[in-house]
């Protein structure tokens, strides 16, 4: 097959590529390949909604080199726009840039039609609030002739006078403020004091208000929460796409072009900081306060976001031993970072595990007490570009990292896409007509409801999301259109025109529409690989824990609280448990992050149980290919699901043992359990 002489561009964060005819503008190269670009004024270039940025550099993971001369030089159109509107250095106009070569291009979020949906909400255990930062309003004794001490010292002795506070220092942003706000507040003045030790800011008169903001810095999202540093309350809470992922879809993409590139880990770290800035930025406005009542910060991340964030080179954790620079909290001052807040902000980093398992996973652990659990074994999951697993309880502990790649957020699949309107969530197949039904994000109807068509026709059917491929490809499975080992059975077509020819394998129609969504033979591959590695790193925990099944499993994570647990069981995505004590955390590593920006405690008590936990590397672990290679089936090729199948009636598995004979005589008894545990259930 002769390759297309017509210039490859590849948009991110969509991962859609193609080949187009030189010449062509980038927006409608967008809207050839079905890539969500805005645009209102009709390609004038007067709305600029359609901007976007042209990656600059080698990318050997899509094998193109991509530079500014990829696109058109600079025309009068845009100039017009940046004179009279603004137009950052690094964004064309979509309308007017055409392309001349291979390019990639970045679509921003705030250029997209449907943005993206940032479902990482937060479900906030209880605990004891232990601020950080600690308001103090005094009156200082004004100065006199007779007593020629500085202003600062008489302010330290109103402090220790009124609020039994000694041994202080203080910013000296805070020197400089500190006259004039004595001066303006008549002597009276209220001062912010970090830890006990530090003040970090004055305000004239009495200042009642203090905020904080709790960041999870994902792969794929930013989601950071502003609260009220002194009840907790959430007063805003907002995410966006982390713009790395230009870089690359998975971490060791953006490793690699660290490696690559001289400046590319300073420029993935300006990046997100930008990124960050903003977020922050928005937080405020959103919440209705100014940036300078922000004085305390908090991050989570895993390890290459991590050193990435701190300005950290990540290549060490590219090889083994895959090193950490620090495994330990970091505090900094947020302007370190480039938040813009009070210029004594403090950002506090909670302390990695080891080499892929991050900051993340010690929010997780903080979040979901594992390491508190009396007896049982708790499994938390934090699904994702890479998963982390946790597994134990108070008297052990154990941590690792899966590299699940990102099909479980969309990507790598056919019609894969993120969470946004549109988007199929829920599938259910009929087992008699293979006919599927499914819901989208926007709308609470099924698609065989009346109404649906409606809901559709406005929000349109765009894709299918993470949770939606995983229910699909169950639900398929669990009709026989997809055998155990991970084939759709092409012999079903005689049964149904939703099997159709695809190549040398068949795919399944989901949606036979505009778009036309197929689940193809490559799309359940993606996923069997994603599910067995993650399936395999859980495993090796249990074998290191010398078990074999958990009392409890939390998944936690955008995607990991999205998801069916049923269905999550069913491709085998985790082991066996008692369905009842499978739930969904939310996103666990950011209410990590949010409950230690609110308590010294909760900080203390992290740094404990993270030097404590037992840390498995799965990439040098001699066991992890045959676990993963056994978890390739669905749900897997050796291992048991009783409970499960109280729930579910699954396939015959083709390897059937002299066992199975046993478990067919006994499948009437189990469908009358079924069905007596499905009575107490509502499941759609």
């Amino acid at each position: 097959m002769t390759r297309s002489t017509d210039p490859l561009v590849i948009f991110t964060p969509s991962g859609r590529r193609g080949h187009i005819p030189a010449g062509t503008t980038v927006l409608d190269a967008a809207r050839t390949l079905g890539v969500d670009i805005d645009s209102v004024c009709g390609a004038r270039g007067i709305c600029g909604r359609c901007q976007v940025s042209v990656g600059v550099g080698t990318f050997p993971k899509h094998g193109i080199t991509s530079s500014a001369e990829s696109l058109s030089p600079f025309g009068d159109v845009e100039a017009g726009y940046r004179a009279e509107k603004g137009l950052a250095a690094d964004r064309r106009l979509g309308c007017t840039a055409t392309v001349l070569a291979d390019c990639l291009v970045d679509v921003p979020q705030e250029s997209q039609v449907h943005r993206q949906v940032v479902r990482k909400g937060l479900d906030v255990r209880t605990f004891e609030i232990d601020p950080i930062v600690r308001l103090h309003y005094v009156e200082v004794e004004r100065p006199e002739l007779a007593s020629p001490s500085g202003d600062l010292i008489r302010l330290y002795e109103a402090l220790e006078r009124e609020w039994g506070l000694t041994g202080l220092e203080s910013d000296l942003h805070v020197v400089r403020a500190l006259q004039p706000a004595l001066a303006e507040g008549d002597y009276a003045v209220t001062v912010a004091v970090h830890e006990g030790r530090t003040v970090t800011a004055v305000w004239p008169g009495y200042h009642e208000d203090l905020f904080g903001v709790a960041i999870d810095v994902g792969s794929t999202t930013l989601a950071g929460h502003l609260v009220r540093l002194s009840n907790g309350e959430v007063l805003a809470s907002s995410g966006v796409m982390n713009p790395q992922i230009r870089f690359g879809e998975d971490l060791m993409s953006r490793v690699s072009y660290a490696m690559l590139h001289p400046e590319g880990a300073g420029e993935m770290t300006r990046t997100v900081r930008a990124a960050l800035k903003a977020l922050v930025t928005a937080l405020a406005r959103d919440a209705g306060i100014d940036r300078t009542n922000i004085l305390e910060l908090a991050f989570v991340g895993n390890p290459i976001m991590h050193h990435l964030l701190l300005g950290i080179d990540p290549t060490p954790l590219g090889t083994a031993p895959f090193a950490l620079a620090t495994d330990r909290a970091v505090r900094t001052w947020a302007v370190e970072l480039g938040i813009t807040a009070h210029p004594g902000a403090r950002a506090y980093v909670l302390p990695c595990i080891a080499g892929h398992v991050g900051a993340d996973t010690a929010g997780v652990i903080l979040a979901e007490t594992p390491h508190r659990a009396e007896g049982e074994v708790r499994l938390v999951v934090d699904v994702g570009t890479n998963a982390e697993i946790v597994l134990g309880n108070r008297d052990r502990l154990l941590a690792a990292s899966s590299p699940t790649g990102p099909a479980f957020e969309g990507a790598q699949i056919s019609s894969g896409q993120r969470a946004a309107p549109g988007a199929i969530e829920r599938v259910r197949v009929d087992r008699e007509t293979l006919e599927p039904r499914f819901r989208i994000i926007g709308s609470e109807l099924w698609s065989d409801e009346p109404g649906f068509a409606e809901a559709a026709a406005e929000l349109g059917v765009s894709g299918i999301c993470g949770s939606g491929i995983v229910e699909v490809i169950a639900e398929l499975f669990l009709a026989g259109v997809i055998t155990a080992d991970g084939i759709i059975d092409g012999s079903l077509a005689e049964r149904t025109a939703r099997i159709v020819p695809d190549g040398r394998t068949f795919s399944y129609v989901l949606h036979d529409g505009e778009p036309r969504i197929l689940v193809t033979q490559n799309d359940v591959r993606a996923i069997q690989l994603a599910k067995a590695a993650l399936y395999a790193g859980t495993r090796l925990l249990m074998d290191h824990a010398g078990i074999d099944a958990v009392d409890e499993v939390r998944l936690a994570g955008a995607f990991g609280s999205q998801i069916d647990p049923l269905h999550a069981m069913v491709l085998g995505l985790i082991p066996d448990c008692d369905l009842d004590r499978v739930k969904a955390a939310g996103n666990s590593a950011g209410t990590g992050a949010l409950i230690a920006l609110l308590s010294a405690t909760a900080r203390r008590e992290i740094e404990d149980v993270t030097r404590m936990v037992e840390k498995i590397e799965t990439a040098v672990e001699p066991r992890f290919q045959e676990h993963f290679v056994d978890a390739l089936a669905f749900p897997h090729k050796r291992a048991p699901f009783p409970n499960l199948e109280l729930r579910v009636e699954l396939p015959k598995r083709a390897n059937a043992d002299a066992g199975d004979g046993a478990r067919r005589a006994d499948r009437g008894e189990r469908r009358r359990r079924r069905e007596v545990a499905a009575a107490s259930r509502n499941r759609p």
